[in-house]
Order: structure tokens, then sequence, then C-alpha cells
């Protein structure tokens, strides 16, 4: 049977434009050492303020979704949170309960 351990996933979304991904990542990896971080690039979204961002040519390397995903211990999370509350806005950041496979 698979040990598991509780963790918390998070997703903040931004836009490239907003050239907060590297600060953001550079915090996660070289501060808060985080368990792990995936960022993907998004094709077309939108937010509260309903501009679409897309892919479409002339877009392409200005101002698409990105959306930085990363897990830790909750507790752990909590606090990196509220590292990260002054950097990105509100309504920009998700986050729930989940189960990590962990090696026995």
């Amino acid at each position: 049977m698979m040990k598991t351990m509780d963790v918390t996933m998070v997703r903040i979304y931004l836009t490239k434009a907003e050239k907060m991904t590297e600060t953001i990542l550079k915090r996660l990896h070289d501060w808060e050492k985080v368990r792990g971080v995936t960022v993907f690039r998004g094709i077309t979204g939108f937010g509260s303020s309903g501009v679409m961002h897309s892919s479409k040519l002339l877009d392409m390397s200005l101002n698409l979704p990105v959306v930085i995903e990363f897990f830790d211990e909750p507790d752990k999370v909590e606090t990196i949170l509220e590292h990260l509350s002054g950097m990105v806005e509100p309504g920009h950041i998700v986050s729930w309960s989940a189960r990590l496979q962990v090696a026995d």
C-alpha cells in the first residue's frame, strides 16, 4: 500500500506581460524551497477584466496567460501565500487540498 501525505496545491494566474513569473519562480525555488513547481503557458484566457489574452500571431510573445502551479505541506503553503499576497493581485490565486503519494 502506498503512503500518502496531505499537501496544498496552488495555482497562480498571471499574464506574461506582468513580468512576475520569474520573480515568483525565484521566490518559490530559492527562498521558499517548495516541493514542486510547474509553469504552464496558456493558449487563450481571460479574467475579471474580460480582456481576452490569446496566442494569435501578433500577441505570441506579448500577453499570453501563464499559470504557476506548486504544492507543499499545508502550513508551509499558508506562509508562502502570505508572502505572495503583496506580489499577486487578489483573485489570481486558487488553492485546494490534495494527497501526495510518497515512497515507503
